[in-house]
């Protein structure tokens, strides 16, 4: 995996790529970098694709704006044009996996025309008419208030949760937490939400000392400013720019059925009675794996990969 850094929109942004052939650039969530992504890339690079992740701006070896305060979904879906013109490519497909599903989706929305087709790994599609029934107030009045989102969302709350820990332990945390099939526990009055995860809670089995080393190093220099105001701080937007919510090319979604999220408030059924599939004119692909958590492609990358690389590979 080559790796090198683009000036987008004024940002030094760092690129990992691998492979020559049809492009496919894959976005990450939170708290991971382009690296959460890496059995999906020698994959699709030995399958024929170019495969490229950047670290989002403000994460891993990115640059951090200005004003992380101000950051908002929108900048990294117009930082993804941008990547896009620099690197000469016309048509890609894009893959998503949390909160980087919402940005693949809003460039879908913004800019089909650029794209082949959308995947997308542990986040379905969520238009504001849908994210109404489940999200917003009326998900918010269902969930404790010491959950992690709630308590994230506080202005300097997390920041000074997580400077009481080193910064592996953080990623440590936040990945265990993550890799539960229920909703991570709520933190009480008195708690905070790195206090709920006992320090001798093992790693998940697919997640490495290594792993956690890299992730780390990486979180070591970009901090967590933000990351915490996208996706957190910055939920409340909507797709701004967009006037029709309809995905207008071929659309993949994997979800593992154990993935912590699917215990949302109306998620599973909206993913398992067809909820989403009416917003992807061109058709929506649905694959539920049946042990899989929060992490899928990396807790069983050669399922995701062989259902990416089939899907890729039609469009």
């Amino acid at each position: 995996i080559q790796h090198s850094f683009v000036d987008v929109r004024g940002l030094r942004i760092h690129i990992a790529e691998i492979g020559t052939g049809p492009a496919v650039v894959f976005v990450h969530g939170f708290p991971e970098i382009w690296y959460s992504w890496r059995y999906q890339m020698m994959a699709a690079s030995a399958a024929g694709f170019r495969a490229i992740a950047p670290d989002l701006r403000g994460y891993g070896l990115s640059e951090q704006p200005p004003d992380p305060e101000k950051t908002a979904f929108k900048d990294f879906a117009d930082d993804l044009l941008v990547l896009l013109d620099e690197f000469n490519l016309r048509r890609i497909s894009l893959v998503g996996k949390d909160f980087g599903a919402r940005i693949v989706y809003h460039f879908a929305l913004l800019h089909p025309e650029r794209l082949s087709a959308v995947a997308t790994v542990g986040s379905p599609f969520r238009p504001p008419e849908a994210a109404a029934t489940f999200s917003s107030n009326s998900m918010c009045d269902d969930l404790p208030k010491g959950l992690y989102i709630f308590r994230w969302q506080a202005s300097r709350r997390a920041e000074k949760d997580f400077a009481r820990f080193d910064v592996t332990t953080v990623i440590k945390n936040i990945y265990i937490l993550f890799s539960g099939r229920d909703l991570p526990a709520a933190a009480s009055e008195d708690q905070e939400i790195m206090d709920l995860v006992d320090p001798s809670t093992p790693l998940p089995s697919w997640f490495t000392q290594r792993d956690l080393a890299h992730y780390s190093s990486h979180y070591l220099k970009s901090g967590f400013q933000t990351a915490l105001q996208v996706p957190y701080r910055a939920l409340s937007e909507g797709y701004d720019g967009v006037d029709e919510m309809k995905i207008k090319v071929p659309g993949l979604l994997i979800m593992g059925e154990k993935d912590y999220s699917m215990k949302f408030p109306g998620i599973e059924d909206y993913v398992r009675t067809g909820g989403v599939e009416k917003y992807f004119v061109s058709g929506l692909e649905v694959h539920l794996l049946p042990d899989g958590t929060h992490f899928s492609q990396e807790q069983f990358p050669d399922r995701v990969n062989h259902l990416l690389l089939a899907f890729l590979s039609k469009h």
